[in-house]
C-alpha cells in the first residue's frame, strides 16, 4: 500500500510490533484477543488486509480485513487509541478499505450495539442488519 499522511498521521502497512499491537488491543477493552496473543497475531499474519494509523512510531490505529477480493470483504477489527479518538483516525481507516475493494457488493462487520458505534458505522454509509431486514448469526461457543 502507498503511503497516506493526513494530518500528522501516516496509513500504511501494518509494523507486526507485538507490543503496539497488544498496547492497542488492551486500550479497547478486547481481551479476548490480548488473552491470547499468539493467536491475535497469527491471525493479523492471515488477514487480506492490516492498515495501521501512526503518530510518528505510535501505533495509534489499524483496520483489518478477510476478503475473496471480490465478492465480500468483512472488516474483523477497527479500533483506535482512545486519545487518538474522534480526529478522523477511524474514519480514514475505513475509507481506504472503501476505496480499495469499490467493486464489492458486501462490505459487512459485526460489532456492539450501542448508540455510538451506530452513528459512526452510519456516518460511513453503513447500514445495520435490521434496517437492512437481514440477519446475523455466530456459533455458540
Amino acid at each position: 500500500m502507498k503511503w497516506l499522511i493526513m494530518s500528522n498521521i501516516t496509513y500504511k502497512d501494518l509494523i507486526l510490533d507485538r507490543t503496539q499491537i497488544k498496547e492497542l488491543y488492551l486500550d479497547a477493552g478486547w481481551f479476548a484477543y490480548t488473552n491470547d496473543c499468539e493467536k491475535l497475531y497469527k491471525g493479523i499474519l492471515n488477514s487480506t488486509d492490516c492498515i495501521g494509523a501512526y503518530d510518528k512510531d505510535l501505533l495509534v490505529g489499524l483496520i483489518r480485513t478477510i476478503s475473496d477480493g471480490e465478492t465480500i470483504c468483512h472488516i474483523q477489527d477497527i479500533l483506535v487509541l482512545k486519545k487518538y479518538q474522534r480526529r478522523g483516525i477511524g474514519k480514514q481507516l475505513m475509507s481506504l478499505i472503501f476505496d480499495k475493494y469499490p467493486h464489492i457488493r458486501q462490505i459487512l462487520l459485526m460489532t456492539e450495539d450501542t448508540s455510538e458505534t451506530r452513528l459512526f458505522y452510519e456516518s460511513m454509509g453503513m447500514e445495520s442488519y435490521d434496517k437492512v431486514k437481514g440477519l446475523g448469526f455466530k456459533l455458540k461457543k
